[in-house]
């Protein structure tokens, strides 16, 4: 299958090795089949997923068997270096880089974080080196009479950024803006409301990065911006830089840049923290039970 033949985002379903890549035909978003990421992928096969996720910032993968070893092995495919959240109490027992999002409390015990990141964001651009890859993995899917509960909305940056008018562009081209995960104490039933350690404290120190940040591997410009976590432009007034966030966040979570994705059962979904931003949409009960588990490939510093 050649490169140009990857590039088509009309319905055209792509196979390359057995793997079929579907686009979603949204602005973002393609679904995988013919892969048993279990069983492992062959260097073919991995050249094909690196592709499309570069292409369409978000995969999902259907009917996937997947254990903590090699959810995690998959997700090192992506990056040696895997994050271990600061929040360490939703960390699974014996693999700390894998962080569970659940709704179930067994034993008086919360078994993840419940309030799932529903805001739109991007993983980790609270820090130097935010996230390049995540992967999350659903083992137990929120339903009722209608079917699946509890979607996970992505929205593209590139597409986002390639939009603006050329005066905001020229606006926010060299700018940088601040980025706080304490940004997102106030919502309702985060778990940054609790008192923090000082260790976890000094990991959540506010950060910059420009508004315009390029992929690492294909050039693509995007806008690196979010509502959970970004705070203020620098070098801007106060209400100056808020007005113009709320403009770029408006802007970016259009429904045309939109691929909300409703989950199934061992569906695994990953995407790229600079191709896109993202939110889970709260719309399910305590007794509507939810269990995730996620990975997070650290990456670089933004330019």
């Amino acid at each position: 299958m050649s490169v140009q033949a990857m590039q088509a985002r009309d319905g055209a379903t792509a196979a390359t090795s057995a793997i079929r890549v579907t686009p979603t035909g949204a602005a973002v978003g393609a679904r995988v089949e013919g892969v048993d990421l279990r069983a492992g992928v062959n260097p073919e096969q991995l050249h094909t997923i690196v592709d499309a996720l570069g292409r369409f910032g978000m995969l999902y993968f259907p009917g996937q068997d997947l254990d903590d070893e090699s959810l995690m092995a998959f997700s090192r495919l992506f990056g040696s270096e895997l994050d271990i959240h600061a929040l360490t109490q939703f960390a699974k027992p014996g693999h700390p880089e894998i962080f569970v999002l659940s709704n179930i409390v067994e034993n008086g015990r919360p078994l993840g974080a419940s309030d799932a990141a529903q805001y739109w964001h991007t993983d980790l651009s609270y820090s130097p080196t935010p996230s390049r890859v995540s992967l999350l993995y659903a083992l137990k899917v929120p339903q009722d009479e209608t079917g699946p509960l509890g979607d996970t909305e992505f929205a593209s940056t590139a597409q986002a950024y390639a939009d603006l008018n050329a005066s905001t562009k020229a606006l926010v081209a060299g700018r940088r803006a601040f980025h706080d995960a304490k940004k997102v104490k106030p919502r309702p039933g985060s778990h940054f409301t609790r008192p923090l350690s000082v260790d976890v404290d000094q990991r959540l120190q506010q950060v910059s990065h420009p508004i315009v940040r390029t992929h690492k591997d294909s050039g693509a410009q995007c806008l690196y911006v979010n509502e959970g976590f970004t705070t203020a432009i620098d070098g801007l007034p106060p209400e100056e830089g808020r007005a113009l966030l709320h403009r770029l966040f408006d802007h970016m979570t259009q429904p045309r840049y939109i691929y909300r994705h409703k989950w199934q059962t061992h569906d695994l979904v990953m995407w790229d923290n600079c191709l896109t931003i993202h939110q889970g949409i709260p719309n399910y009960g305590p007794h509507q039970p939810r269990l995730m588990n996620r990975t997070i490939v650290k990456g670089e510093v933004p330019f």
